[in-house]
């Protein structure tokens, strides 16, 4: 092992604890409200410190959207399901959710906060929502063509609201964990738009 690895290993630990960090702040802050003199502070560095390894506050966050990209891409595991198994993976994704409050906090904060003018985070949101459409359109298409739900199904509407619901109640479950099941809501939301119940769990 050469004499850098362990510099290498102890400044990506550092660059992990420092991102841990930012989450937590611009989830409880927001992007605009958060500085990087506390995010500094409670990493114990320097802002000059916190820039050497993310040069700019909004680096900063992207490095944070891509980490909160990794932890839905190892929920999802091997390649997406199809047709109404991926409807499946949705509500699992609701109960997913429903332990993970920081990065569900993180992701209603932001997404929120990305339709004002010039925010660093908005054509990630703009990106995101489109493959998100995209895949569950695609899962609804191939139940139609499986013969799983009717052929009038109109995919694109249905896909914009099972979008919009899954959202709406991570912001009113954030406000009230204890009023908002999301997992029974969200399957008895898919399964009343698109007609059919959804296939059992595992």
């Amino acid at each position: 092992m050469s004499s850098s690895a362990p510099a290498r290993a102890q400044g990506a630990q550092r660059r992990d604890d420092i991102l841990r960090i930012a989450m937590e702040t611009f989830a409880t802050r927001g992007y605009h409200n958060a500085s990087l003199a506390e995010i500094a502070e409670r990493s114990g560095l320097t802002q000059a410190g916190v820039l050497h390894h993310f040069r700019t506050k909004a680096g900063l966050l992207t490095g944070v959207l891509e980490l909160r990209d990794k932890s839905d891409i190892e929920a999802l595991g091997d390649g997406r399901p199809r047709g109404l198994g991926m409807l499946r993976h949705l509500v699992d994704t609701a109960r997913l959710n429903a332990e993970r409050a920081g990065i569900v906090r993180l992701y209603t904060v932001l997404s929120a906060e990305s339709v004002t003018e010039g925010h660093p985070a908005q054509e990630y949101f703009r990106g995101r929502y489109t493959g998100l459409r995209a895949i569950v359109v695609a899962a609804l298409r191939e139940a139609v063509d499986a013969g799983a739900v009717a052929p009038t199904l109109p995919v694109e509407s249905v896909a914009n609201g099972i979008i919009a619901v899954m959202d709406g109640l991570q912001v009113q479950w954030l406000l009230d964990p204890g009023a908002v099941d999301m997992v029974e809501t969200t399957e008895r939301v898919i399964t009343a738009l698109i007609g059919v119940r959804l296939p059992p769990e595992g």
